[in-house]
């Protein structure tokens, strides 16, 4: 401290040049950087203070009230000064956030439907106006269902060509098929039964333009007398008609599967090329002219038996149909992997 300057006249230049510099403080982070500048360890009244030690003892009582007379007066400043400044800042803040009330309203953004939720409500609502009832069964399946009620028994090599996940090995699956529920469903039913089963299917496949590791699927059911490959074959057109267009063109076509006897490849004609007319560099069909949509046939004896039907008086079609195949020929689309990347580009389209 100056011994040059009397000590109340020091302490009336710091107070005044500290309230001078406040009258300046706009803002929450100004009046912080003042009440380090003049409140703080370092500071001119500081200064004052850490000088009292030296005044003789006599002086030192005065000295020191004095001094605290000024920081109280400092401290009430700063503390009127956060109430002003708090109140503004309050006020823009509600300005900011203040609504028009004679503004019109924003309408809510709409979501949509997913194309594969779009695909299973246009086959389901087709399949039910053919009298099929629509069940479902757990994703997470009893192997006997997945595959030994299908005929498909431990050793049968259709299970390595389905590449199984399993929940809890050997019993336990992510279904790998939708048809897992025909055996849930005849074991608690007599026939008459005209039944399609919609839902995902799990396989660690390796994910490329037509393969995906989840993917879903529609089987239909049909169980009754006298019922033939041709009934299966009339369902499927009039199916096909009324998903793609009218007077489609179809192709049934040999193939197997453990669970129909006989089994069939169901195909349509290209939208793109004629099959009398394929051209040989079709991206869609690659120049065979034809589309295969759906794996099909007559329920296999076996499978009847297993479930306590008599094979002798009942007979029945089921085929299983993959929903992305079923809309990636509706909608034109190469490469499955876009169904699911979550691209809003993409999704839209379907509105």
């Amino acid at each position: 401290m100056s011994t040059s300057t009397p000590l109340a006249d020091r302490l009336a230049a710091v107070q005044a040049a500290a309230l001078a510099e406040l009258g300046s403080a706009h803002d929450s982070a100004a009046l912080e950087l003042w009440r380090v500048a003049h409140l703080g360890r370092r500071t001119p009244l500081a200064e004052v203070m850490g000088g009292l030690g030296a005044l003789a003892k006599d002086e030192r009582a005065a000295a020191g009230q004095a001094a605290n007379t000024v920081k109280r007066a400092l401290e009430a400043a700063l503390a009127e000064r956060e109430a002003v400044i708090a109140a503004r800042e309050l006020s823009a803040a509600l300005e900011r956030e203040r609504v028009d009330v004679t503004l019109p309203g924003r309408a809510p953004a709409l979501g949509r439907l997913h194309p594969i939720s779009q695909t299973i409500a246009q086959c389901v609502d087709i399949l039910r106006g053919m009298g099929f009832q629509v069940t479902q069964t757990p994703e997470v399946e009893l192997d006997y269902y997945n595959f030994e009620a299908l005929n498909i028994p431990a050793w049968h090599p259709a299970r390595d060509m389905q590449d199984t996940v399993y929940v809890q090995h050997p019993s336990v699956v992510l279904r790998t098929q939708t048809t897992a529920y025909q055996g849930r469903v005849m074991t608690t039913q007599q026939p008459p039964v005209r039944i399609i089963a919609p839902g995902r299917c799990y396989r660690a496949e390796a994910v490329d333009a037509t393969h995906e590791w989840m993917f879903h699927q529609i089987d239909g059911l049909a169980v009754d007398v006298g019922f033939s490959l041709a009934d299966l074959k009339g369902t499927l057109t009039a199916f096909a008609e009324q998903m793609f267009w009218p007077n489609i063109r179809t192709r049934f076509r040999c193939d197997y599967f453990p669970f129909v006897e006989p089994g069939v490849d169901f195909a349509i004609s290209c939208y793109r090329c004629d099959p009398d007319n394929a051209e040989a560099g079709c991206a869609i069909c690659h120049g065979s002219g034809w589309l295969e949509i759906l794996g099909a046939g007559m329920v296999h004896p076996k499978v009847l038996r297993h479930v306590g039907y008599d094979p002798e008086k009942y007979t029945g079609f089921a085929w299983g149909m993959g929903v992305e195949r079923i809309a990636m020929i509706k909608y034109g689309i190469e490469d499955i992997r876009l169904f699911y990347a979550n691209d809003l580009r993409f999704l839209e389209q379907f509105a």
